[in-house]
């Protein structure tokens, strides 16, 4: 299920209607974010697909009012902190080979959650690693925000949450928020 939503995003990523729908999730996302007003704000650089929420939070809109961190990942022991963001594209890579930060450990207050796929109860398929999931029930006052692409939406029959997933508080996609 994970590679066909992967190669299902990937193509959808290069069509017409994905500047149509970034344009969109853009729109709800400042909104959302505007609404929620974190401290600091925990977001991923995309990879894959995903959509970009950094480029979507321009400084005018969101990143001036808050403090931003991006996820550091270790991979042995299995581990994923947040470091302070400068907003500037990384120079560093996490030992996931995921461009991150070298700033000092932060603990966002919100946190965008890319999702390969998603349920309208609100949990989330990620790349099979854990790192999110191990994060987020270490964090339960953190309100997370998955970010996904409509075309991810799982059936309940689909996808049954195990006991490591945890919800999220909301998944925002270009419909708008879909779950939470």
């Amino acid at each position: 299920m994970r590679r066909r939503l992967l190669a299902e995003r990937a193509t959808f990523a290069s069509s017409p209607v994905a500047v149509v729908a970034q344009a969109d999730l853009t729109r709800h996302l400042q909104a959302l974010v505007t609404t929620l007003e974190p401290t600091c704000l925990g977001l991923y650089w995309p990879v894959r697909s995903e959509f970009n929420a950094p480029l979507a939070l321009t400084p005018d809109v969101c990143r001036a009012r808050m403090a931003m961190a991006l996820p550091f990942v270790r991979k042995n022991p299995p581990h994923m902190h947040y470091r302070a963001w400068d907003g500037q594209p990384p120079t560093l890579t996490d030992e996931a080979k995921i461009p991150a930060s070298d700033g000092e450990e932060a603990t966002p207050d919100v946190v965008l959650v890319p999702c390969v796929g998603f349920t309208t109860a609100g949990y989330r398929l990620g790349y099979g690693g854990g790192y999110f999931d191990r994060w987020i029930a270490a964090h339960p006052h953190v309100t997370t925000v998955g970010i996904a692409w409509a075309l991810a939406e799982l059936s309940e029959a689909d996808f049954e949450p195990q006991s490591h997933d945890r919800a999220l508080s909301v998944v925002l996609t270009e419909r708008g928020v879909v779950a939470g």
